[in-house]
């Protein structure tokens, strides 16, 4: 399948999969950890909680001419996970349930060898109840086209310093929308997928505005997203 091919189908599934909310998705990425190895069932287990304290919940704001303006998270869109054959499957299953469950979209790249294979994860999820195209899993040979393709949101990576900085300015150097490289390269500690407010890196706020004044009521104005990581 060609890079286009991937992205744009990956692409297609998002809109729906970001709008099944996030308690669809946590229940869907808590069942695949029935086919998980225990250390992997407590990181995604461990990821889901956290996502619904810090980033599931929408706040409300009342306006000050009686409309309701409502803030949420949503997911980015399509992001590419992929690590280094010394990571462990531990940082890689935190990696992709965060990736999933703030409502993005995955390529998922492995190496080879690894101790759970990219096809196999896709076949567990779609069994799980992700619908095609969700997450995909992609060869080692498509990785660096994928980097540069202008319409992935973001890269999760774990491995060393040196392919992060490499991930890093291939990233700079494309056009396109800004994305995102979340990185981990503490493989004894994981600091940065151990951090209770993780899965704030992979979402973006918005904005709905809803006038409950005007003439017919609850017509929504308004509805906007920031691209910016918060």
């Amino acid at each position: 399948m060609t890079i286009a091919t991937l992205v744009k189908n990956s692409s297609a599934a998002w809109e729906g999969w970001n709008n099944l909310g996030f308690e669809t998705r946590i229940d869907i990425l808590r069942r695949w950890t029935e086919q998980l190895p225990a250390e992997g069932r407590a990181m995604v287990e461990y990821q889901c909680r956290n996502a619904e304290e810090h980033v599931a919940k929408t706040e409300l704001m009342p306006g000050p001419t009686g409309e309701t303006n409502e803030l949420y998270c949503a997911g980015r869109g399509v992001f590419v996970v992929t690590a280094d054959n010394d990571a462990p499957l531990v940082a890689v299953l935190g990696q992709l349930a965060t990736a999933l469950l703030t409502g993005n979209t995955v390529l998922a790249c492995f190496p080879a060898g690894f101790a759970l294979s990219a096809k196999e994860v896709v076949t567990q999820l779609e069994h799980c109840g992700c619908v095609g195209g969700v997450i995909t899993a992609i060869d080692s040979d498509q990785l660096s086209e994928l980097v540069s393709h202008p319409a992935v949101a973001g890269v999760v990576y774990a491995g060393s310093p040196s392919t992060t900085m490499v991930l890093a300015r291939q990233l700079a150097a494309r056009d396109g929308q800004l994305a995102q490289l979340i990185s981990e390269s503490d493989y004894a500690q994981l600091p940065v997928i151990g951090s209770p407010t993780y899965s704030l890196r992979f979402v973006t706020e918005r904005t709905r505005t809803i006038n409950i004044t005007a003439v017919g009521g609850n017509a929504t104005l308004l509805e906007l997203g920031s691209g910016e990581e918060h």
